[in-house]
């Protein structure tokens, strides 16, 4: 397996290497033709992403345009660079973002081709200034080029709301690596990613050089190793685990709210919680009953009858005195009573809510907020919530399922991870398997069970390490029973949270500045 590995290696920094030759001619010419290839390079870039799960390419696309960032000879051109290589990579790994407006094609298709532009464009910008800054401050070193990447992929995670979908980090999930975020969360594993990239480049440009590059070497010998080959997975311990029902209704975006069907998908879903033995806990997915909460207390005797005195779970909306609206998550006991209720606190921009509308009517120009719309209220409480018979869950609605930081226990360890979702407005293309992909990798940082379930799928069981051990396939209809995994201790992610890589991160960055600029005097 080593002399694989090797082989390897090699075979991969002698095809580097050729290509950067061969990029280097193509970027010789004019300015778009430069922006085209590099774009071009990021879409190979993210062939690393799900559904596709080529990490290989993540790694090499990376490796490739850090030797541009480097031969660039201005900051500005690597500004440039980066983002005509963050513009393909992002217009690719997020080609889902025009599902949702093609769900009523003939009022928001036109609206499609804009969103993704946009997107990739917006996207690309965090790449294009760490560019720049790095070309500014190190202007040929790869290694910083490198860590400018990271640097890109945690801001981009955390500020604007933060959006930290398809990092480069997300390319390991597949791959035995991604065990390793149960110690340093998302972060780390784009930590890895870069430096597997530097240590390409470097043996692509100087196969045979000593010192840094030699150690880098090693470091992508040794990754590719353990990406690669691992010892068999330990079975997953569902022997003495609750029975948990996932239902999915399989409802489709423009039919879910119609009146003519709605009652259909919630008719299918009692149907499938009734069938068959009755088990520890029934999950429904987001906003799965189509009526606000508040107006149907006397029709929840209908999902009680179904779950048969199990817990049952559903997404749905609901409003408070004041008229303000909910995405929220209901647990609910015998009788219909509501034992458990979350709200959603991390809502999607311009999806769920307006930015600025509310301080909008606050300052008295009701007339403007209202027209924009306010949408939903963020919740204010984080869980964990109880399951009776099961116990803590930390409750997790679509979205807030991408954002490992704020992922909290309230201090008490909880039993599982809890997440219900739509999905239906991603389509059937990468969309829905990015999400997926993304609750493994919260299932491995907590340390905890997930609970995943969808409207269109894919539902699914998801054990401590990651491991799928049962699901629904996107686009049907139907209900599986699957044990609970046990959970395991407390993972030093969970212990010490993002800061210690932020602080590895930043000593390496000015450690490194520092010794290019005492070798340049």
């Amino acid at each position: 397996m080593q002399t694989h590995a090797v082989s390897s290696v090699c075979a991969f920094g002698c095809l580097t290497q050729h290509v950067a030759k061969g990029l280097d001619q193509v970027l010789a010419r004019g300015r778009w033709v430069r922006f085209g290839a590099l774009a071009v390079l990021g879409v190979f870039a993210g062939l690393g992403q799900a559904p596709l799960d080529l990490w290989p390419a993540t790694i090499a696309g990376l490796a490739l345009i850090l030797l541009v960032l480097r031969s660039s000879p201005t900051p500005k051109q690597a500004a440039f660079h980066g983002w005509a290589f963050g513009v393909g990579y992002f217009g690719f790994t997020l080609r889902w973002i025009v599902e949702p407006f093609l769900v009523d094609i003939a009022r928001h298709g036109w609206m499609a081709p804009f969103a993704i532009a946009l997107m990739a464009a917006g996207a690309g910008l965090f790449w294009a200034l760490t560019a720049g800054f790095a070309k500014r401050f190190a202007p040929q070193s790869l290694l910083m080029f490198g860590l400018a990447f990271v640097v890109a992929e945690v801001t981009r995670s955390l500020i604007l709301s933060g959006f930290p979908w398809a990092l480069l980090g997300h390319s390991l999930i597949p791959t035995h690596l991604a065990q390793l975020a149960a110690f340093g969360g998302p972060h780390l594993l784009t930590l890895i990613v870069c430096l597997l990239a530097v240590a390409l480049a470097m043996f692509a440009e100087r196969p045979r050089q000593k010192g840094m590059s030699f150690v880098l070497t090693m470091f992508l010998l040794g990754a590719v190793t353990a990406a690669t080959w691992a010892p068999p997975d330990a079975p997953t311990d569902t022997a003495t685990g609750p029975i948990v029902r996932l239902v999915q209704p399989n409802a489709p975006q423009h039919q879910k709210w119609d009146p003519a069907y709605r009652d259909i998908y919630l008719n299918r879903m009692v149907a499938l919680t009734g069938q068959g033995d009755v088990p520890d806990l029934v999950v429904w997915p987001e906003t799965a009953v189509p009526y606000l909460l508040n107006y149907i207390s006397d029709d929840l005797s209908l999902l009680s009858d179904a779950a048969r005195g199990a817990p049952l779970v559903y997404g749905v909306q609901r409003t408070d005195a004041a008229g303000q609206f909910f995405n929220s998550l209901v647990v609910m006991g015998r009788g219909g009573e509501v034992q458990s209720l979350y709200d959603k606190r991390h809502l999607v921009t311009f999806g769920e809510y307006i930015p600025g509308a509310r301080l909008l009517g606050k300052a008295g120009m009701t007339g403007l907020a209202r027209n924009l719309g306010t949408g939903f209220t963020p919740g204010v409480e984080s869980g964990p919530i109880n399951i009776p018979g099961i116990g803590g869950a930390i409750p997790m609605i679509c979205y807030e399922g991408i954002f490992a930081e704020e992922i909290t226990d309230g201090g008490d360890r909880a039993r599982l991870l809890l997440l219900i979702t739509n999905d239906a407005w991603f389509g059937k293309a990468a969309g829905p398997y990015q999400h997926l992909a993304q609750a493994r990798l919260r299932a491995i940082e907590q340390g905890l069970p997930m609970v995943r379930v969808a409207n269109t799928g894919i539902s699914a069981m998801i054990d401590a390490k990651g491991k799928i051990v049962g699901s629904l396939p996107l686009g049907v209809d139907g209900a599986i029973d699957v044990a609970l995994p046990a959970a395991l201790p407390p993972t030093l992610y969970v212990r010490v949270g993002d800061w210690p890589l932020f602080g590895v991160l930043l000593m390496l960055t000015l450690g490194h500045y520092a010794r290019r600029n005492r070798n340049s005097d």
